[in-house]
């Protein structure tokens, strides 16, 4: 009787820490330090984390970047046709906002073709125009871009910046981490849940 009290206790146990394990997986996971929610809420929408991972240049870690959506998606035309959606960049190091302006119009172009950025060049300057004033991006600052009713909105910090509209340009600046030239290829399939 006493054998079997302890392998009930051993079992209760074995249940509790394999509950615990599954509830620290659905809380969220840790990149270098930096907090992923599994689930956010965005325009009262749920929305869930597609992928996240690290960019990387060179030897040096840029940030952190996380995408959510309705449902997790797993190809770059699923992403598009999911609204709401959030790109969440987490800085892992401080860095001049004319650096973070270069690359953003660096790589839309790589990926976008030139009638589709002239297309955009409006919406493209004025989020160069809310990017520029901060001088520099600090380490863990929280950068969000959120597709959310026809518009991206930028958030700084949770802090509302500005608001763009056009899908378009969502589009455009969503191909620098999903396009065919995406900043970083290994990321590019992270953010897909690969």
């Amino acid at each position: 009787m006493a054998a079997r009290g302890t392998s009930m206790r051993f079992l209760r146990l074995a249940l509790l820490a394999s509950a615990l394990d599954v509830a620290a997986v659905a809380t969220g996971a840790e990149i270098e330090g930096v907090r992923i929610d599994d689930r956010i809420s965005l325009g009262g929408r749920a929305l869930v984390l597609n992928g996240a991972g690290i960019r990387s240049k060179l030897v040096v870690e840029l940030y952190v970047v996380a995408l959510y959506v309705p449902k997790r998606a797993n190809d770059v035309d699923a992403v598009f046709a999911a609204a709401p959606r959030r790109i969440q960049m987490t800085l892992l190091h401080t860095v001049p906002a004319t650096e973070i302006i270069d690359a953003l119009l660096d790589t839309m172009a790589d990926n976008t073709s030139a009638a589709e950025l002239a297309a955009v060049k409006p919406q493209t300057d004025r989020l160069v125009a809310l990017i520029r004033p901060f001088r520099e991006v600090k380490k863990g600052d929280v950068v969000t871009l959120d597709f959310v009713n026809g518009a991206t909105e930028l958030r700084w910090n949770g802090r509302l910046r500005g608001r763009i509209p056009g899908a378009a340009f969502n589009r455009a600046l969503t191909r620098i981490w999903l396009g065919p030239k995406p900043v970083q290829v290994d990321l590019k399939q992270k953010l897909l849940g690969g």
